[in-house]
């Protein structure tokens, strides 16, 4: 059983140019900690960006209880602006991981206005499916 898409770092680091870096994006990147990243090596852990939509509509709605609907918009929002500061902070980012399961929302916007091919826990689920005869 997977459970997180973070277990796909290592296969993805190793699928781009050895300059390139992973950007990791997660609802809260002040929980995202080096020991959750599975990489051990400090140059493959330079490779790794991760960036957060703390502070943002979303996560602000998502930690009230009663839990309301997905606003997605501000979803797409809030993801689109870690995008930008990532991209900014960090140009050569090459693949975008999403750990949140809420982004695979979004993923399609992702790609489309970077330009960058996307993972998240969709991806791991179809291949772990795939791996089963």
């Amino acid at each position: 059983m997977a459970l997180s898409s973070l277990l796909l770092i290592p296969t993805l680091l190793r699928q781009l140019p050895p300059a390139a870096k992973l950007a990791v994006l997660t609802a809260d990147s002040r929980h995202c900690g080096e020991d959750m990243l599975g990489v051990e090596d400090p140059v493959e852990r330079a490779r790794i960006v991760v960036g957060g939509i703390e502070g943002g509509k979303y996560l602000e709605d998502a930690m009230k209880r009663p839990l309301p609907p997905p606003d997605v918009d501000a979803l797409q929002t809030d993801v689109m602006a870690c995008v930008a500061r990532v991209h900014a902070a960090h140009p050569d980012v090459a693949a975008i991981l999403c750990e949140c399961t809420a982004f695979p929302l979004v993923a399609p916007l992702m790609r489309r206005a970077t330009k960058l091919p996307v993972y998240d826990v969709t991806n791991l689920s179809r291949l772990m499916m795939a791996s089963i005869a």
